[in-house]
C-alpha cells in the first residue's frame, strides 16, 4: 500500500493527494465498520482520482486508444470523465489487477444501480473525509455508520442539487442510482 500511496504523491498535485489520504483514512473507516478489507478500501480511496492527473483531452485521447464506450455527458465534462477513465488505466499503467477496485474507482463520481460494498464506500469516503466543508456534511458522517443508503440518499441528494445549481448536465446514472436508493428505503421495513 506504501508504494500506492508515494506514486500517487508522485503524480499527482497536492491537494488531491491529501483528499486521496482523507478519503482512505475515512473508507478504512466504513471498511472495517461494514466488515469488508479494510487495505482493498484503502487502495481503492489512494488511487480513485489517479485519472485527474490528465486533462480532459489526455483522458479522451486515452479512452479512445482503450476502446472504452463512454456517453456524451460523462465525455464532456472532466469531473465525470476522470472516473471511468482512471479506473481502466489502473491495470495497463499502475498493474492493479483488482476488478473491484476498478469499479469503485470508475462509479465513485455517479454511483449506479447494483453497486457493490466497496463502492458505496468509496462513494460516500470521497463524500464526507474530514476536508469537506458544506452543510449537511456531519449529518451525513454520522449517518454513515448507522445507515448507510441514508447517507448514500442524502450525498446524491446532495450531488444532483448541486449539479442542478451549476447548470450542468445531470448523468442519468446518478438519477437511477438515487431512485434505486429511495425505492429500497422505502420498500424496507427495517429502514422506516
Amino acid at each position: 500500500m506504501n508504494y500506492y500511496s508515494s506514486l500517487m504523491k508522485e503524480m499527482l498535485d497536492d491537494e488531491t493527494y491529501r483528499h486521496s489520504r482523507r478519503v482512505a483514512e475515512a473508507a478504512v473507516k466504513l471498511a472495517e465498520h461494514y466488515g469488508i478489507d479494510p487495505g482493498k478500501a484503502k487502495l481503492a480511496a489512494i488511487v480513485h482520482d489517479y485519472g485527474k492527473r490528465y486533462s480532459r483531452q489526455e483522458l479522451i485521447q486515452k479512452a479512445n486508444q482503450l476502446g472504452l464506450k463512454l456517453d456524451r455527458i460523462t465525455r464532456q465534462q472532466e469531473k465525470l470523465l476522470h472516473a471511468p477513465v482512471g479506473a481502466a488505466l489502473l491495470e495497463s499503467e499502475l498493474k492493479i489487477l483488482d476488478p473491484e477496485v476498478a469499479g469503485a474507482v470508475a462509479y465513485h463520481t455517479t454511483g449506479r444501480i447494483g453497486m457493490t460494498l466497496l463502492e458505496k464506500i468509496l462513494y460516500l469516503a470521497d463524500f464526507i473525509e474530514e476536508g469537506r466543508r458544506y452543510e449537511g456534511v456531519e449529518f451525513i458522517r454520522k449517518a454513515a455508520y448507522s445507515n448507510l443508503e441514508r447517507a448514500l440518499l442524502a450525498a446524491v441528494d446532495m450531488t444532483i442539487k448541486s449539479v442542478v445549481a451549476r447548470g450542468l448536465l445531470l448523468h442519468p446514472r446518478s438519477v437511477a442510482f438515487r431512485n434505486r436508493l429511495l425505492e429500497e428505503i422505502t420498500n424496507d421495513p427495517f429502514h422506516k
